[in-house]
């Protein structure tokens, strides 16, 4: 399985001033088997410590922050000898030893030779909890389900994903039925790795949503595990809404879907709960469509997107032939299922910021970025549908100098817009 991840690691590796990295990323998302990996074909010895499995380790940090002696500490415990450039330092599920997180401040000030990388589900939560983080002392990382492109690889598709970072469009229309047959089953499969692999090895639609399922509940396990009572119930009742949230055709997020008369100030902490855990993502609107984005964001309408679109499809019990073979009644859920997956796209092959907007003119645009200095107003379709009212009323009162189109249609550059195939998001 290739992850386009372990680039990023190996440049981090090879860093003249190389700090400790914090990887962040949801549970299931494929954190340790990177970091091990990376470990394996990148260095001499990985000394690997899970502080949810291994109690006596939690507490090593509780007399102080010598590095030596933890070190020493590790060595033990592992087994593995500590030697500069040539161990990987492993802390999994930090959340579990907060102070393994400030830990790192010392790492990075008087043992930099030493390559330590620590992960976390709930590391997000960890820190809003009060742990102290070590700002200014560490790198991070985001790591996210797997893209198209990687899904792409782990289906023996190399040569279609080679032809997509070519930017090879010509070639790439040739093959549009190829990618839309894989992009149809990534819908229904999604990221998730062991989803992904699961597929890969045997074939098995009904046993990838098993597995999804599976994941679903250790979500959920996490939930009363991990939040006091008082907050539980309206974690679940966020956490189930979303795919209710996006199945409405305006997808802002509206809180009386949740429940009759629920108000922001209610729902607030359970939504920043799940953003810290990564199992969802915010979209927010822009109050006007200018350079700078941020400056014009308006914090009260947010859309909320699920962190995998397979995981999206399992929570609205989507069968696979809905998906594959088309539905009447799925067609207009399929509107939420495309531009779930091209927001997944966006965050993890992209590097832009999404965000959305819309006017009193009724005027809605799913997504925009910047770009070069420029915001690109990005409208989204499921089919080849190509009228685009909104995106053209847009341009004719804006006038951008770029507008895209994201469809199952080919790609084609137009006077005023450019049509992007949904199966080629990345080359946005």
């Amino acid at each position: 399985m290739q992850r386009t991840a372990m680039k990023k690691l190996v440049e981090w590796k090879n860093k003249r001033n190389r700090k400790p990295l914090i990887l962040r990323g949801a549970r299931q998302v494929g954190k340790t088997w990177l970091m091990k990996e990376f470990g394996r074909s990148c260095f001499q010895n990985v000394a690997y410590i899970n502080f949810d499995s291994d109690a006596r380790m939690r507490h090593i940090f509780d007399e102080d922050y010598d590095v030596a002696r933890i070190l020493r500490m590790i060595n033990i415990e592992t087994g593995i000898r500590m030697e500069p450039e040539k161990t990987l330092i492993l802390f999994d599920e930090v959340q579990e030893a907060p102070k393994a997180i400030s830990s790192l401040k010392y790492f990075c000030e008087n043992a930099p030779e030493y390559a330590v990388i620590a992960a976390g589900s709930l590391l997000g939560v960890a820190i809003h909890s009060g742990v102290s983080f070590p700002v200014g002392k560490v790198e991070t990382m985001d790591m996210y389900p797997m893209s198209f492109h990687e899904f792409l690889e782990a289906m023996g598709e190399a040569a279609l994903a080679e032809l997509l970072s070519e930017k090879d469009h010509a070639a790439i229309n040739v093959f549009a039925d190829k990618y839309i047959h894989w992009l149809k089953l990534y819908y229904f499969i999604g990221g998730m790795p062991e989803a992904v692999n699961d597929y890969a090895e045997n074939g098995d639609i009904t046993a990838v949503r098993e597995i999804q399922k599976q994941i679903l509940n250790l979500y959920e396990s996490d939930f009363s595990k991990h939040t006091p009572d008082t907050e539980l119930a309206r974690l679940r009742m966020v956490w189930n809404s979303v795919p209710i949230q996006l199945a409405k055709e305006n997808r802002k997020f509206f809180f009386g879907q949740i429940r009759q008369g629920a108000r922001a100030k209610d729902f607030e902490l359970a939504i920043e709960w799940l953003l810290d855990c990564g199992l969802v993502g915010k979209v927010y609107r822009v109050e006007k469509p200018a350079v700078p984005l941020k400056a014009y964001v308006d914090f009260s309408a947010f859309k909320l997107f699920l962190l995998d679109v397979g995981l999206l499809g399992a929570m609205s019990e989507l069968d696979a032939r809905s998906i594959l073979e088309g539905n009447e009644l799925f067609t207009e859920f399929k509107g939420a299922l495309t531009e779930q997956y091209v927001y997944q796209q966006l965050v993890a092959e992209t590097g832009y910021t999404p965000y959305y907007f819309s006017s009193s003119s009724h005027t809605e645009i799913d997504f925009l970025i910047q770009k070069e200095g420029e915001v690109v107003p990005v409208e989204v379709k499921a089919e080849e549908n190509l009228r685009a009212k909104s995106l053209r009323a847009y341009c004719e009162k804006y006038h951008p100098r770029y507008a895209v189109r994201i469809s199952m249609a080919n790609y084609r550059q137009q006077d005023w817009l450019l049509n992007l195939p949904l199966y080629a998001v990345e080359n946005l």
